[in-house]
C-alpha cells in the first residue's frame, strides 16, 4: 500500500511541476515518501530479525525522519503557494487595468486607433509604444498563468500526500508498540548490579532535588561489568542527541521564571524515541520528584547522563546497553494526518510539544552538554 503510494507520489511531485516552479518542496516531499516506504519495508523485515530490538529502533527512527521530511516538504509547498498568491494579488489590479485598455483598443474601430491628438507623429509614436508593451504584457500574462498552474499543482500535491502521511503515522505507531513489547521481553543484556540494592530505595526516599539524587547515586558502588565500556573521552563533542529535537534552553540559560539549570532542555515531537548516545549502564529509571519518568545512565566511570521528562522508560537497573539503544518514549499524543496537513497549509508545522531535560554530571558536578553533543557545533 505505502510502497505504491510512495512511487506515485514521487513521480507526481518531481515530474508535474512547470519549468518555472521551485521544485525543492516537491523534491523534499518525494524523498520523504520514499523514506516512509523504506521504513515500512524495515518494519516488515523486523519480525524476522535476529536483533529485533535494534531493527525496530532503526525502524522507528526511519519513520521519524521520514515524517519530519514530509512535514517540511508540505510546509515549504504551502509557503510557496502563499507567496505566489500574494504576488498575484499585488499585481492583479494593475494588470487588469492594462488588460482592459488593450481589450478596449482591440475592440475600437481601426480608424479611431490611428488618430492621435498631436497628429500623425504622435500616432506613430503611440503605435510603437503599443507594439513594445503588448509582447511584454503577453509575457507577464504567460508567467502569471504558469504561476497559477504551479499553485494548482502544489495544491494537488499537498492533497495527494494525505494517504502517505496517514500510513506513515500508522506505521510508526505500530513500530513503537512492537519495540515496547520487544524491550519488555529482552533478557540478553549483561548487568552491573548495586552491591547493596536497598541503598537505592533509601536514596529515592531521602532526595529532595535531582542534583542531590544524582550525586548520591554516583557514590553507590556497583559491580564491575564483564566487558568494560569503550573510552568515552574519544567521542566527546561528536555524540548524537538522545532524541530528535530542538534545543530550547542551554546550560545556564534562565527560563520564564528566571530559574537556571546546568543542563539542556530539548523540545521534541510527541512520542519521540529516546536512545542512549553511548554504551551505558542503567543506574536508575522510573518516576523521580516532579521530573516525570527519569533514566540515569552511566556511560563512563564517574560520569552520569540524566534524561528527565519521559513518558515511558525501557529496561531495568543494572542493564548494560549498547550505543543507540532505546531507553524510552516521550509523552503526548501523536497528531493525525489531517492535523498536520491543516497546520502546514497555514505555513507552520506540528509543534514540538514535549521537552526532555538532559544533564551530565562528572565526579558529582554538572558538565555543559555542549562539550558532548555534535549538535552544538555551528
Amino acid at each position: 500500500m505505502i510502497r505504491k503510494a510512495a512511487r506515485i507520489l514521487a513521480l507526481i511531485w518531481v515530474g508535474a511541476l512547470p519549468a518555472t516552479a521551485q521544485v525543492e518542496p516537491a523534491e523534499l516531499a518525494a524523498e520523504a515518501a520514499l523514506q516512509l516506504n523504506d521504513a515500512q519495508l524495515a518494519l516488515e523485515a523486523a519480525s524476522g530479525a535476529n536483533d529485533r530490538v535494534r531493527a525496530l529502533t532503526l525502524t522507528v527512527s526511519a519513520y521519524e525522519n521520514g515524517l519530519e521530511a514530509m512535514r517540511e516538504g508540505l510546509r515549504r509547498a504551502a509557503l510557496r503557494e502563499a507567496a505566489i498568491r500574494r504576488s498575484f494579488d499585488s499585481q492583479s489590479a494593475d494588470l487588469g487595468e492594462l488588460l482592459g485598455v488593450l481589450l478596449a483598443m482591440q475592440s475600437a474601430p481601426s480608424a479611431t486607433t490611428l488618430i492621435h491628438p498631436s497628429g500623425p507623429l504622435g500616432t506613430a509614436r503611440s503605435g510603437m509604444i503599443l507594439a513594445d508593451v503588448t509582447p511584454a504584457f503577453q509575457a507577464r500574462v504567460t508567467a502569471l498563468r504558469a504561476e497559477l498552474d504551479e499553485v494548482a499543482t502544489l495544491r494537488i500535491l499537498q492533497e495527494s500526500a494525505a494517504e502517505t502521511l496517514a500510513q506513515g503515522l500508522s506505521g510508526v505507531q505500530t513500530a513503537r508498540t512492537e519495540l515496547s513489547q520487544a524491550m519488555s521481553n529482552r533478557t540478553d543484556l549483561p548487568r552491573r548490579l548495586l552491591d547493596e540494592p536497598a541503598q537505592l530505595d533509601r536514596l529515592i526516599e531521602s532526595s529532595e532535588t535531582l542534583e542531590g539524587f544524582a550525586s548520591g547515586l554516583g557514590s553507590l558502588d556497583i559491580a564491575q561489568a564483564d566487558s568494560p565500556l569503550p573510552e568515552l573521552a574519544d567521542a566527546l563533542g561528536n555524540l548524537p542527541l538522545p532524541v530528535r529535537g530542538t534545543i530550547l534552553r542551554r546550560a545556564g540559560e534562565a527560563d520564564a521564571a528566571g530559574i537556571t539549570r546546568p543542563g539542556w532542555l530539548v523540545a521534541t515531537r510527541a512520542r519521540a524515541l529516546v536512545t542512549t548516545p553511548w554504551p551505558a549502564t542503567i543506574r536508575y529509571l522510573g518516576p523521580l520528584l516532579d521530573y516525570g519518568n527519569v533514566i540515569i545512565l552511566e556511560p563512563g566511570n564517574d560520569v552520569l547522563l540524566v534524561l528527565a521528562g519521559l513518558d515511558q522508560v525501557y529496561g531495568d537497573v543494572g542493564q548494560v546497553l549498547p550505543a543507540n539503544a532505546p531507553v524510552g518514549l516521550m509523552g503526548g499524543n501523536s497528531p493525525t494526518g489531517d492535523a498536520i496537513l491543516q497546520e502546514v497549509s497555514e505555513g507552520g508545522g506540528a509543534e514540538a510539544s514535549e521537552t526532555l531535560y538532559i544533564e551530565i554530571r562528572q565526579s558529582g558536578s554538572p558538565v555543559d552538554p555542549a562539550t558532548w553533543f555534535a549538535e552544538q557545533k555551528e
